[in-house]
């Protein structure tokens, strides 16, 4: 039997049973579109999350300090240590003060991180409003403030851009073995500064000014240091090099396989919501096939007494089977991508209404999409093969007098 006739004849069930072919292929969709709209939530989840927190650089990152060892120091000396380590890319370091911040006649006193344009990269960083500081010294008078900061002085986040900043530092020092904090008298510094940035944080008040001014306090002890290395599986390689020299190493990344640990674990759970209805839709769907075989039997007897082999009966049968499968697989990726863009759309719509930010929490990658396909023109073989089985072994005879 040619294939084009095997074609034609399997998708008979189309002309003939438009009903019943229509709801079993619907079954299917609606299945495959569960899974679809509840796995792509738990993808689009974990990607909205780890945006907020990651670069690319960053994953690459590890942080280095000295914990609570007293003689060890992050200096200028240690950096250029670690920066001989092999396959480390980059190395930037901050330094951490407190100091008083002082806007028209309003002071008060935070945290203020002296880094260079790289610490923001490493650090993933990211701005609610504004522009990133260079480190050319045209910039050396701009500085970037947390969401909460400007609240102490009454700031809304537009008018904070106009306003110029003066800067009193509060250095400290550890001394002996009992780790004594001193205090040393304030440095007022100069110059006026500019806030050209504002990061989203609402737990901390701190400021961010560029490294090179830091120098005004001379040779200080950096608090902690960022290193990029080379590429990810030189990742471990550095830790280990650098905890040998006796610092303390965490990663972002270790965080972020933590997460996604986590994010898996939820995905299968969400899955299995989907493959409860899949699996419903396939028992229809092998029902379907079933009553399909005792209703065409005589004329599965008519065509094997015309030539047709057990063979290509199987074929018509399974071919029937893959076609309900890749049609319900294709129409749940519709159902499934719709609802999850119809979802979105109304969760924005009140997010909007609400005076929220518009978000996309449905994400659905393309191998996942195409693995879908598949998987429901499996199903459809899965079980379409015992019917298809049955079809060809029916006996000629048996098939004609079949009432």
């Amino acid at each position: 039997m040619l294939a084009i006739d095997v074609l034609r004849l399997s998708t008979r069930m189309f002309r003939v049973s438009r009903s019943r072919t229509f709801l079993t292929i619907l079954g299917i969709s609606v299945g495959i579109g569960a899974i679809l709209f509840l796995v792509s939530l738990g993808y689009g989840m974990q990607k909205m999350i780890l945006e907020q927190i990651t670069t690319s650089d960053s994953l690459l990152s590890l942080d280095i300090t000295t914990g609570d060892a007293a003689t060890l120091k992050l200096n200028e000396n240690s950096v250029n240590d670690i920066k001989n380590i092999p396959s480390v890319a980059k190395v930037s370091s901050l330094v951490v003060v407190q100091a008083q911040l002082n806007i028209d006649d309003i002071s008060s006193e935070l945290t203020t991180n002296f880094a260079d344009r790289e610490y923001f990269s490493l650090e993933g960083t990211k701005l609610k409003k504004g522009n990133f500081y260079s480190d050319q010294e045209k910039d050396q008078n701009k500085i970037i403030i947390s969401s909460v900061a400007l609240k102490l002085f009454g700031l809304s986040e537009d008018a904070a851009f106009s306003k110029k900043v003066k800067l009193n530092l509060f250095p400290s020092q550890e001394e002996g073995t009992n780790q004594q904090i001193i205090v040393k008298d304030s440095i007022p510094l100069p110059q006026e500064f500019e806030i050209i940035g504002i990061v989203d944080d609402e737990n901390s008040s701190f400021i961010y000014v560029p490294f090179a001014v830091s120098k005004i306090l001379g040779t200080v002890n950096y608090s902690k240091v960022k290193v990029k290395v080379a590429a990810q599986e030189n990742l471990n390689i550095v830790r280990e090099a650098v905890v040998q020299k006796g610092y303390i190493v965490s990663a972002l990344s270790d965080i972020i396989d933590q997460a996604n640990q986590v994010f898996k674990f939820v995905q299968i759970v969400l899955a299995s919501f989907g493959i409860v209805a899949l699996t419903v839709s396939a028992i229809g769907m092998f029902n379907t096939m079933t009553i399909t075989l005792l209703e065409r039997t005589q004329e599965i007897g008519i065509m094997k007494a015309l030539g047709a082999t057990a063979t290509d009966i199987w074929v018509m049968f399974l071919t029937e089977a893959l076609v309900i499968g890749f049609l319900g697989g294709f129409f749940g990726l519709v159902i499934g991508l719709a609802g999850g863009q119809i979802f979105n759309y109304l969760l924005n719509t009140l997010a909007g209404a609400l005076g929220g930010q518009k978000i996309s929490i449905f994400y659905t990658p393309t191998w996942f999409a195409v693995t879908i396909l598949v998987f429901s023109t499996f199903v459809g073989f899965a079980t379409g093969f015992y019917p298809s089985k049955r079809a060809a072994k029916i006996n000629v005879l048996d098939a004609l007098r079949y009432n």
